[in-house]
């Protein structure tokens, strides 16, 4: 079993920065694949950025490429988001996910979740 807690959500005005963090605990969890995740009101949950457990890959969606980086501490067991240039679009609760396989952009294939952390962009 893995528990995942984010933090470091917040109000932030547009072409601002914010970091993300997700701590994990547990069952060897830096040995997992981590993801970020984010969910707008109304919409469904969506990938932002995956990291692979020895952080040599990553891969994000196109609507964040350029603007956030996916990294983590497996000394720390964490994952980091940076994200930068933020847009009103980016507001969402966003969420942490790790798996015990390969990276994935699928929702459906992590099986393990963080409670999530609301992100606000003013315009």
């Amino acid at each position: 079993q893995v528990q995942l807690v984010e933090s470091g959500g917040g109000l932030v005005q547009a072409g601002g920065p914010l970091r993300l963090s997700c701590a994990g605990s547990g069952r060897t969890s830096s040995s997992y694949t981590l993801a970020w995740f984010r969910q707008a009101p109304g919409k469904e949950r969506e990938f932002v950025a995956v990291i692979t457990w020895t952080g040599s890959t990553t891969v994000y969606a196109d609507s964040v490429k350029g603007r956030f980086t996916i990294s983590r501490d497996n000394a720390k067991n964490t994952v980091y988001l940076q994200m930068n240039s933020l847009k009103p679009e980016d507001t969402a609760v966003y969420y942490c996910a790790a798996r015990s396989g390969y990276g994935s952009v699928d929702v459906n294939r992590y099986s393990y979740w963080g409670q999530g952390t609301q992100v606000t962009v003013s315009s």
